[in-house]
């Protein structure tokens, strides 16, 4: 269980404590209304910041690998820690929403997917005989670091005010990612090919993953997955008070619930996905998916029915997020993982995006999920047929193996 004299799970001790400093932008909701009570600002206003982050978060996977064939991965991981806490801290003295919109938004998504993607990528390499496993423990602890941050933040507005908790976040988030990067090992790429199940295992460059079909088809699965999901998260409570006739404080335990099942889902469909194969899980998480928004549409909620829609849908989403690395993985080799991932998960970005764009232009919850619920019934059916591009392609034998 060693790679050299390292042992590689202080690599994953390493990553699981950058992944929840990094996950903790997700209490961002946390600040929309103080933000709001101190500035005088329009809630909307506000809350397109954590749009601007998930949208800035999704661009930097694109160059995140090629910043880490540059600096490596420990000095990347440990420079973007330093800039996401200085971009937080610095937001304590705000005066505008465009100073906003640049620390909180740009420089706080940058920075956090940049150390996402590439921490993620690097530890899946030194485990290739757990990859789902793996990628749910480091994606699970991005999930976990938003939920203890919950509290956290929350303590800290409260009792110092939202200027000053940006501050202490900051600082907070600063020591988890430095401190967790010195743990990090480069993951050294093999020079032999894997193989799996007798089947010639590619090392796709990124050029040659874009020239396959495979790479847009996963893409359309992942955006499908991701708009449902994070639709959902952001208006989970207002769903619950319209549609289930929930009061305020009841549909607001939907926020902590979602929390729970989303990095439940990310540990368990991740460790699933090994045993049973990773088009599998996303595939039933896609039908659960689709029945929860149809019971969603046309249903008579009730408080049992609401929360248990609600949670699949949060489980699902986790499992499939976790999954995808794996995916790719699996799809075009480790080489380059980072690089191919990060043009793959732009479906996240791109989901980010749309579904209140969709919510506007069809009308309402009802038909935006009913809308969702087509397009997981698309996706299922891709998964359910999509194999991995170099499938089918004989292992071949290496020459001096041939003579001997």
């Amino acid at each position: 269980m060693k790679a050299g004299k390292y042992n590689r799970w202080l690599i994953v001790l390493g990553t699981v404590i950058v992944q929840m400093g990094l996950g903790t932008i997700y209490t961002w909701s946390l600040f929309n209304q103080p933000l709001v009570e101190r500035f005088d600002w329009e809630l909307s206003s506000v809350a397109i910041t954590f749009s601007i982050t998930s949208f800035a978060l999704a661009v930097s996977t694109l160059f995140a690998g090629k910043l880490q064939d540059k600096w490596g991965i420990r000095r990347l991981i440990g420079c973007a820690g330093i800039v996401l806490g200085a971009g937080l801290m610095l937001s304590s003295q705000i005066s505008s929403l465009w100073m906003l919109y640049i620390l909180a938004g740009v420089v706080v998504g940058f920075t956090d997917g940049t150390a996402y993607i590439t921490s993620l990528s690097n530890v899946i390499k030194w485990f290739p005989e757990k990859k789902g496993l793996i990628s749910g423990i480091s994606v699970g602890a991005y999930g976990t670091g938003s939920l203890l941050f919950k509290y956290i933040n929350g303590s800290l507005i409260e009792s110092a005010g939202v200027s000053q908790a940006f501050l202490y976040w900051g600082l907070i988030v600063m020591i988890m990612i430095v401190g967790g990067s010195f743990l990090v090992r480069e993951a050294k790429s093999s020079s032999k090919a894997q193989t799996l199940k007798g089947i010639q295992e590619k090392d796709y460059t990124v050029k040659e993953m874009l020239k396959t079909k495979e790479a847009y088809l996963l893409f359309v699965i992942l955006f499908t997955a991701c708009m449902s999901g994070l639709y959902l998260i952001g208006i989970v409570k207002d769903i619950g008070v319209s549609l289930a006739g929930l009061d305020v404080a009841t549909a607001g335990n939907a926020v902590a619930l979602v929390a729970i099942f989303n990095t439940t889902g990310r540990i368990l469909l991740g460790a699933l996905s090994d045993r049973v194969g990773r088009l599998k899980v996303v595939s039933g998480a896609l039908l659960v998916t689709a029945v929860a928004v149809t019971i969603l549409s046309f249903a008579e909620l009730n408080y049992f029915l609401f929360f248990a829609c609600v949670a699949g849908i949060a489980f699902c989403f986790g499992g499939n997020i976790t999954v995808f690395p794996a995916i790719v993985a699996d799809f075009f080799g480790l080489k380059n993982q980072s690089k191919n991932y990060g043009i793959i998960y732009q479906g996240f970005g791109f989901g980010a995006l749309s579904g209140s764009f969709i919510a506007t232009a069809l009308g309402g919850f009802v038909p935006t999920f009913t809308f969702i619920a087509v397009l997981c019934i698309i996706s299922l059916l891709i998964a359910m047929n999509i194999k991995a591009p170099n499938q089918g392609v004989p292992q071949k034998k290496n020459t001096k193996e041939m003579i001997a």
